[in-house]
């Protein structure tokens, strides 16, 4: 389940990376990589902790991290 201070990593129409926190309904930060896009999000949720959700290009999800000190539901076994 999203928490309020999840963001999502995506790319817009006119080709940026946005950094969005999902309970907000405008961008955070524009980037012009999806890695500047994803180091923002990450330095926004320090300390908070939560999840970042990364889109590709294709604006499906590929990848979802856990930052601490977030709680991560479903953690690798092994």
């Amino acid at each position: 389940m999203s928490k309020p201070q999840d963001r999502t990593v995506y790319r817009n129409s006119n080709g940026e990376w946005v950094n969005k926190k999902n309970s907000n309904s405008q961008a955070t930060s524009l980037h012009k990589t999806q890695q500047e896009a994803y180091e923002a999000a990450r330095k926004n949720l320090a300390g908070v902790g939560g999840e970042i959700s990364i889109k590709g290009i294709n604006g499906k999800i590929r990848e979802k991290n856990t930052i601490a000190p977030g709680n991560d539901d479903f953690p690798p076994k092994g």
